[in-house]
């Protein structure tokens, strides 16, 4: 029994020095390297800080673009989607109140044309970015309210669309703040 128990000791003392310690360490190094210095890619609007363009914000006025729902509240400390699968009858209201509520506050959008991105939470519960659907179909509702071309508008989006990587890799996305800042740069009412 000797035999296996200090081999084993010694393969649980090398790797637990692998993986809480080289590893950690190799992963922040290779961090500095990054945009942000592994701090993150902040935005920042008249040399004030206002969020960052990885970690998505709460935005529910009808002047700006919605963000995706979000588990956490929003809440970067905690990371973490519902839970919840499609069949369970909390889900399922969930999703009824936040589709019910968008077409209150989107009176020209049909039902099936709402993107399921504006009503469903991400594994994350963060994401900064909704598909160029899920802006464009809030176009009418913030032209109206800021009183601006819903052209000019749609401009704005196609300029704010990340097309994937390689034409292949990922979805097309638009990231929600930065499209957010450059709206409040058209003006207001």
């Amino acid at each position: 029994m000797k035999k296996y128990i200090l081999p084993s000791l010694k393969l649980t003392v090398v790797l637990l020095i692998i993986c809480s310690v080289l590893y950690p360490l190799l992963v922040a190094g290779l961090g500095r390297f990054s945009a942000g210095k592994g701090k993150g890619t902040t935005v920042s609007v008249n040399g004030k800080v206002v969020g960052y363009s990885e970690i998505g914000q709460k935005f529910d006025q009808d002047k700006y673009f919605w963000s995706r729902p979000s588990a956490v509240a929003f809440n970067a400390a905690g990371s973490a989607g519902s839970n919840k699968g499609p069949s369970n009858p909390d889900y399922l209201k969930d999703v009824q109140s936040k589709i019910d509520s968008f077409m209150v506050h989107n009176p020209g959008v049909r039902k099936e044309d709402v993107p399921v991105e504006l009503v469903t939470y991400s594994g994350s519960g963060l994401d900064p970015d909704i598909s160029p659907n899920g802006a464009y179909v809030q176009i009418t509702r913030i032209a109206k309210v800021r009183n601006i071309p819903e052209e000019k508008i749609r401009t704005l989006v196609d300029q704010h669309i990340e097309k994937s990587l390689l034409g292949m890799l990922g979805p097309d996305k638009v990231n929600v703040l930065k499209l957010n800042i450059d709206l409040d740069k058209l003006g207001t009412k």
